[in-house]
């Protein structure tokens, strides 16, 4: 069983700055005297990470006594009594890591289900939690995880999670989670102080619980506060692992995670952070080590720190200095920024049997400037009320001087207006980075289980739009054909999708599926690199989950789309008969504008799917922009089933233990298709009404 030697399981957990646990043949009753306190372990504990024979358990104990280290007893067990211990270990806390603790439990046999604590020097134990070794690799039994993102805990409730612990509890076991995969926005750095909200409340969200930094820095005009310090990201874990809700789901499963935006800066890319409101570029090279340094303190990963120091994260000097120079990929030569961002590499791989190799991206520490943030191009849109981009204008931004073969054009063109085009010379935006996407492809095209899982921060499916369809009263269009609602994730990074869809195409690679976050809300669809007129070509299915908490377009546009004097309202937001707000945009992004439109006068879905464009969205099968909840993964060796399982708006806390009703529950079933074959998608309203995403 064993496949790495204990020498061997001892220099990873040092690489990973981890004490190491080694399961033992020996099993016996636990002789800690653990008695519980969970008040002295207030963050709780969690696993992640788990590959066939080891996982990662982590916890907090903090101590104010003035000492700088104590350590920890950890128990590992067969069982939740702890009757059959099979693994112990003394695991220093550090004040220098902010009293975390990271063990690495070896030797453990695959596919197994384990409890474990804590136990401080005076028998003051953890809460117990729940992990789970991944099947062996070649272990043919369907397996299953969820999916998740965006919890902005200050503005609403973990009723998701309680959902889906409730659900697996009844599960039978062939049928319950293996691990959960957050996606993103763990935290929100951005925070609002009561002074700063209008009545205490965004939308429909009471501010719960204002975080106070202790240094922190005001931004957007005053408007929220951000970290400006390590203990500030600290804090911002403390607060969020103190939710009953995620401690609990953590307690359960084994996560895998990634970051997205908010784990380091609101529009942040490499070590540079940029403000609504604020001049220029901030350098945050400072920021962005003490981001890395609290993510790894916080989240049971398999990341490595430069120098791999046991039990603490090594943080690399750096100082904040304005990034000037940039190499071919768009990545900043500066030494702070490189030293930054490698600080810590996240991105990285799991197998779970034979079914899944589940690859995980870093999508903001290696990317280029976003194109579209320029001044240069500002003139093209004075004036515009729509506020959708040509699709056309985006393909030459996104492609820079590889556009139509190496023959960009020489301005930038928007109706009557024209630029210069600023990106003639330049390379084509990336997400990944050269190194990175090197990695990426040689796995993807390596990966030999039946489902090669691509896990991401953001969302590839395309926000497409036909605003020219609408009614000129409406507003004047100045695109040729197509826009695009939104040019900030994949569904616009048309040049570098492409690049990784055609590798997935030419090595005849099937069972490729994408798992996504950041939108708020449910996306399903195809992985296609291109849409009608062009060749409509997929090679694989994707998926985004909606918000586990975090407000969406639905909710904001019920209170930013006011009906007077406002056209376009009808595009995004609608009442229905009996004068109920319903998410127009979702048929604007499925059907188009006058799908949109048509609901929005008769309030007749049919009418509304009689005018529909056929060509608009062929590679969407589902949208939902109001969804809020989670999203379930079933594989095995002939079938992909992906649930979305939505929840009401989270803006009060579940009073019962299921995490309280549903709105639906909706089923993606596709069959695993041959190479050179088109995958199908079946799509399936278990219960619930998922009103216009359908």
């Amino acid at each position: 069983m064993t496949t790495l030697s204990r020498r061997k399981f001892l220099q990873l957990a040092t690489a990973l700055g981890a004490t190491l646990a080694w399961g033992c043949a020996t099993v016996r009753p636990s002789s800690s005297g653990w008695r519980e306190r969970r008040d002295l372990f207030p963050q709780g504990v969690a696993s992640g990470d788990p590959d066939d024979n080891s996982v990662l358990l982590w916890t907090r104990r903090p101590y104010a006594d003035g000492r700088e280290r104590a350590t920890l007893l950890v128990e590992v067990a067969e069982d939740p009594a702890f009757t059959r211990v099979i693994a112990t270990a003394a695991a220093p806390v550090l004040a220098q890591a902010d009293w975390t603790c990271r063990v690495l439990v070896g030797d453990l046999p695959p596919a197994g289900e384990y409890w474990y604590r804590f136990v401080d020097e005076e028998g003051n134990g953890s809460r117990i939690g729940r992990t789970l070794t991944a099947p062996a690799p070649d272990d043919a039994r369907p397996s299953r995880f969820a999916f998740v993102s965006c919890q902005s805990i200050p503005e609403g409730y973990g009723n998701g999670y309680r959902r889906m612990i409730w659900e697996d509890e009844r599960a039978t076991p062939a049928e319950r989670i293996g691990f959960v995969l957050h996606l993103g926005d763990f935290v929100y750095e951005v925070v609002q102080y009561p002074d700063q909200v209008k009545n205490g409340h965004r939308y429909d969200r009471k501010i719960t619980f204002p975080i106070r930094f202790p240094k922190g820095k005001t931004v957007a005009k005053n408007r929220f506060w951000v970290p400006d310090s390590l203990d500030d990201y600290r804090v911002l874990y403390h607060a969020y692992l103190q939710d009953p809700d995620l401690q609990d789901a953590r307690a359960r499963w084994p996560f895998v995670c990634i970051w997205d935006n908010h784990e380091f800066s609101w529009n942040g890319w490499q070590s540079i952070q940029e403000f609504a409101g604020t001049e220029g570029w901030v350098p945050a090279q400072t920021l962005k080590v003490a981001a890395n340094q609290a993510w790894f303190e916080f989240q049971p990963a398999r990341v490595l720190p430069p120098g791999s120091k046991l039990d603490s994260f090594d943080a690399p000097q750096v100082v904040d200095v304005l990034v000037k120079d940039f190499d071919d990929d768009g990545l900043g030569t500066e030494p702070n920024n490189l030293a930054a961002i490698n600080s810590l590499i996240a991105y990285r791989a799991l197998r779970w049997g034979r079914h899944i190799d589940l690859l995980i991206t870093d999508n903001r520490s290696f990317r280029s400037r976003d194109p579209g943030n320029h001044d240069e191009i500002n003139p093209l849109f004075e004036g515009d009320t729509l506020g959708f981009v040509p699709e056309e204008l985006w393909a030459q931004l996104d492609a820079g001087r590889d556009y139509a073969g190496g023959h960009p054009p020489a301005r930038l063109v928007m109706g009557d207006r024209s630029v210069d085009n600023y990106v003639a010379k330049a390379a084509p935006q990336t997400m990944l980075g050269a190194k990175q996407k090197a990695w990426f492809l040689e796995r993807l095209r390596g990966a030999t289980a039946t489902w090669k899982v691509w896990g991401n921060s953001l969302g590839t499916l395309d926000t497409r739009v036909d605003p020219q369809h609408l009614p000129p009263e409406l507003g004047q269009w100045k695109g040729k054909g197509y826009g695009l609602s939104s040019v900030y994730d994949w569904g616009s990074m048309y040049h570098e999708r492409a690049e990784i869809f055609d590798a997935v195409r030419d090595a005849g690679i099937t069972g490729f599926a994408i798992v996504a976050g950041d939108r708020h809300s449910f996306w399903a669809g195809y992985a296609a690199k291109a849409l009608p007129p062009a060749a409509f070509e997929p090679v694989g299915v994707s998926f985004v989950g909606g918000s586990l908490i975090s407000p969406g377009m639905a909710e904001a546009n019920e209170y930013n789309q006011k009906k007077d004097n406002n056209p376009t309202r009808g595009l995004y937001i609608a009442e229905d008969a009996s004068g109920r707000p319903q998410c127009t945009a979702n048929l604007m992004f499925r059907h188009g504008v006058r799908s949109a439109l048509e609901y929005a006068s008769s309030k007749d879905l049919q009418k509304a799917l009689a005018v529909r464009n056929p060509e608009l969205a062929p590679h969407l099968t589902f949208v939902d922009n109001s969804g809020h909840g989670y999203a379930t993964v079933r594989v095995d060796a002939d079938t992909m089933v992906t649930e979305f399982v939505c929840i009401p708006r989270p803006i009060e806390r579940s009073a019962t233990p299921d995490g309280g009703p549903l709105r639906y529950r909706v089923r993606h079933e596709v069959p695993l298709w041959r190479a050179g074959e088109p995958p199908r998608m079946q799509q399936t309203v278990v219960e619930g009404d998922a009103g216009l995403a359908v």
